[in-house]
């Protein structure tokens, strides 16, 4: 069973595309509606769903905004318009595909086959991510798995020299110049590493307390031996020092 989320400003066009969808009530089902993006955004930040309906034409902020605030989009995303000419925009948009107003029955069920070939490719690509995850862990292996560009990378962790925080994304520091950039918060990332040799310092900063080279305590900076200069938080302080 498909589980939609729809997002319309007009509650007219909500209630026309819930009364097409449901001639399809075996396949899907609305588990909300809303009409301000806003109050979507913070609704979809806990809710599990796969498929998205969003309106592009909205007053306080157009479909293709609301899909650059989103967090997270791990579910299909189906533009809504009366506008052919946003279709183009729309899968560039990375949403799967797009429905004119008033919406067809017809292109309506080829949507519906659209989503659950993207949920079940999804579905088997974090299956096998699930795999690999667990063959690793069954080996003791010490290495960490990041999700990268549409690979699994499997680094040791003596490699990394800190992580640091852009928002919803990190990026990881490495030996030999090299980095990686995460689509990951710099919390799931802490998660993810060993707690014994790597310390969060900073809101923006994780570092490998094996890489430190100076702490310098008058103006609250660590030096790495890689020369990278990172600050240490006033509230971390204390528990830095008692770290090292």
């Amino acid at each position: 069973m498909i589980k939609a989320v729809i997002i319309d400003d007009e509650p007219k066009a909500i209630q026309s595309l819930v009364w097409e969808l449901a001639n399809f009530e075996d396949e899907i089902k609305v588990i909300a509606t809303f009409t301000e993006p806003e109050k979507a955004l913070t609704h979809l930040k806990n809710a599990t769903i796969d498929a998205l309906f969003l309106d592009i034409e909205m007053p306080t902020m157009d479909g293709f905004q609301f899909l650059e605030k989103l967090e997270h989009k791990d579910f299909a995303v189906v533009i809504t318009t009366a506008y052919n000419e946003y279709a183009i925009t729309a899968l560039k948009k990375e949403a799967i595909d797009y429905l004119l107003k008033p919406i067809d029955t017809d292109d309506l069920a080829e949507t519906l086959l659209k989503i659950k070939k993207y949920n079940s490719k999804n579905f088997n690509a974090d299956k096998f991510e699930d795999i690999l995850l667990q063959f690793n862990n069954k080996l003791n292996n010490k290495k960490i798995t990041i999700n990268t560009d549409g690979k699994l990378v499997f680094i040791e962790p003596k490699d990394i020299f800190y992580a640091a925080s852009d928002g919803n994304y990190s990026t990881l520091f490495l030996s030999n110049n090299k980095k990686i950039v995460i689509t990951k918060k710099l919390k799931e990332i802490d998660d993810l590493l060993p707690k014994d040799c790597f310390f969060r310092i900073h809101n923006s900063y994780i570092i490998n307390l094996n890489k430190i080279k100076e702490f310098l305590k008058t103006d609250g900076y660590v030096i790495l031996e890689n020369n990278a200069k990172i600050p240490v938080s006033r509230q971390k302080k204390s528990a830095f020092l008692k770290k090292i």
